[in-house]
């Protein structure tokens, strides 16, 4: 079964209340008629209840059964405002400045996840991918442990027979253009988290360089060498390796060539790039030359479900990361 019909089969279990903020928008309108219709979640509009109705007869869509609220008159903005201030005690925030930023559709979706009157947020195919974070990040918060959201992509790669069944999980890809060996570290143990409870995997990651243990020297490896090192010391119970190539992460025959002994090489089912601009090119080259379907970008780290969108994504791909986000919110995760 194709991976993102078992993330709809799991969401229909048992549908969850997914805050769509930009509710709008024409493709987000269509996602969430789609979504109430096939029973995968329970979508919440944001904006003008007038123009998503506008939206909607013009496009021959029947809402009457999705929840539209806006921000600027909802019941709930006293008390979010009350809740706001006391998230920004420190910053001294006023009730009225937090009125101000609830009324924008990202703030006021994220302080829905946060005050549980939501079980999830979907954001970005009008909103830059920082805006979501940032939202997510003041309101919702991070995990206990976690220093900064990151992203990863899952590439369902057709004929590949590595990975676990031709499909791997490429982090980060989204987020952080020149994560730390620190944040490196911490973005690996994150996506492995993501691996074992949304895709009920055991992680075997893979820190990718252009050197294989030693073969070449540089700064640039020796940044991946010390990631490798720090996650192996936070997450002890991990299957890990690097510094790695792409070919000895993934291809047995490789790794037997270049490596004595792994418990990843060959077999990796999690990458783990050095920077963004390898992991945005590479995932990329995968989805269009290699004809992989890639899923995301979906953001971890927040202390609740929240997803973010390209803001070129199609209808079904919103469909898509509103199925996962329900599936992350019935597994607890975050």
């Amino acid at each position: 079964m194709d991976i993102m019909e078992r993330f709809k089969r799991e969401a229909r279990r048992d549908p969850k209340r997914i805050v769509l903020p930009e509710g709008e928008e024409e493709r987000i309108i269509k996602a969430a008629v789609i979504s109430t219709k096939e029973g995968i979640a329970h979508p919440i509009l944001l904006g003008e209840r007038s123009r998503i109705m506008k939206k909607a007869s013009d496009l021959n869509l029947e809402i009457e059964n999705i929840e539209i609220v806006n921000p600027s008159y909802s019941s709930k903005l006293e008390k979010y405002a009350s809740l706001y201030c006391r998230i920004r005690k420190r910053k001294g925030v006023t009730e009225k400045l937090a009125k101000r930023i609830l009324q924008k559709n990202l703030y006021f979706g994220a302080m829905m996840v946060r005050a549980g009157d939501a079980d999830g947020m979907v954001a970005g195919a009008a909103n830059l991918t920082a805006s979501v974070i940032r939202a997510g990040r003041l309101i919702v918060g991070l995990q206990k442990g976690v220093s900064l959201p990151s992203s990863f992509f899952i590439m369902d790669v057709p004929g590949f027979v590595g990975g676990e069944n031709g499909v791997l999980i490429f982090a980060d890809a989204a987020v952080n253009p020149d994560p730390t060996p620190s944040q490196l570290a911490e973005i690996a143990i994150s996506s492995a988290k993501s691996a074992e409870i949304l895709l009920g995997w055991e992680p075997r990651v893979a820190m990718l360089s252009f050197s294989t243990k030693g073969s070449a020297h540089h700064p640039l490896v020796d940044k991946v060498v010390e990631a490798t090192e720090i996650a192996k010391k936070r997450a002890p119970h991990l299957l890990i390796d690097g510094e790695l190539q792409a070919d000895a992460a993934i291809i047995p025959e490789v790794a037997r060539r270049k490596i004595k002994e792994s418990d990843v090489a060959g077999r990796a089912n999690i990458l783990i790039f050095p920077d963004l601009n390898a992991a945005n090119i590479a995932y990329k080259l995968v989805q269009y030359m290699g004809r992989a379907k890639a899923y995301g970008p979906i953001l971890q780290g927040f202390s609740k479900p929240i997803s973010d969108l390209s803001r070129g994504a199609s209808v079904e791909d919103i469909v898509g990361a509103i199925a996962i986000v329900c599936v992350e919110a019935q597994r607890g995760m975050s």
